[in-house]
């Protein structure tokens, strides 16, 4: 059952989080059956002419590097069938768009991304008592990172 972050523009204008805490009480009422469910439906005004993405306005960038500072867990809840993990990231990585290959990611920012965020996940997982190193290794595969068996051992090895 799909859930849905709609982000009025006047919120991204003034970076009001009251769309993104709203969402979270939901999310946190039930996350195991909210995980993967999130879609964003950002209302953002753009002239036709206008061939940015989403992710290339500052502005609605800055709304979610703002949101991810205070849920950076969020991407637990995306839907990443759909797309949306891959979004996010775009909104936090530096990338250029392609209009054959979509999305062409900072190599090295994004890297450090998908590790910052198995790291907050590990953390967040055992604090919530859910999640588990497979959602962490499929997270970092939709990046294109095979994370080792070796490395996720640290989520069970961390207090």
């Amino acid at each position: 059952m799909p859930i849905t972050l709609y982000l009025p523009a006047k919120a991204i204008q003034t970076l009001d989080l009251t769309p993104g805490h709203e969402l979270v009480k939901t999310l946190m009422a039930d996350p195991v059956r909210a995980a993967q469910q999130v879609q964003c439906a950002i209302d953002w005004p753009r002239s036709p002419e206008d061939p940015r993405e989403l992710s290339e306005i500052p502005e609605v960038r800055l709304w979610f590097i703002r949101w991810d500072t205070v849920y950076p867990w969020m991407p637990y809840f995306l839907n990443w069938r759909q797309g949306e993990l891959a979004r996010y990231a775009a909104m936090m990585v530096p990338h250029q768009f392609n209009p054959r290959e979509g999305i062409v990611y900072n190599p090295e920012a994004l890297e450090i991304f998908v590790y910052q965020k198995i790291f907050v996940l590990m953390r967040w997982f055992k604090q919530q008592n859910l999640g588990s190193v497979s959602m962490l290794r499929d997270m970092a595969l939709v990046f294109g990172f095979e994370i080792q068996p070796e490395f996720l051992a640290l989520w069970e090895a961390e207090p």
